[in-house]
């Protein structure tokens, strides 16, 4: 019981997160258009990366597609973890890293979301 509970915690933190992003990715927010400009992908990245996040989110609230979506949420919080890192930097447009902070909470649900669906991997790796 409690663990059904972590994991429907961990997908509406990691889906909350990723949906309340979707608006200003979609609605060409000036610190959306801000990132992606930076990055080089404005605005067919800003555009895509809002769709794979909208995919994932469904995936990830899907029980039997869980996995699945925390396995796509982990590649797209990669990749937007490296674009700080390596471009944009930690604080982006005086937020104080709170883009790069959802981010990493982002990561660390998807990979506790993998981990509590690890014989649905380890199944398919077989």
């Amino acid at each position: 019981m409690k663990r059904e509970i972590l994991i429907w915690i961990l997908r509406i933190a990691a889906s909350v997160i990723l949906l309340q992003t979707l608006y200003f990715k979609f609605s060409g927010a000036e610190e959306s258009i801000y990132i992606f400009t930076a990055l080089g992908v404005e605005p067919y990245g800003r555009i895509g990366s809002a769709i794979a996040e909208l995919i994932v989110v469904i995936l990830i609230l899907i029980p039997k597609t869980t996995w699945i979506g925390a396995l796509s949420g982990i590649g797209v919080m990669t990749g937007a973890i490296l674009s700080h890192v390596f471009v944009l930097g930690l604080v982006v447009k005086d937020d104080g890293g709170l883009l790069f902070s959802l981010a990493i909470i982002t990561l660390l649900c998807c990979l506790g979301l993998l981990y509590f669906n690890k014989n649905k991997l380890s199944n398919l790796l077989n």
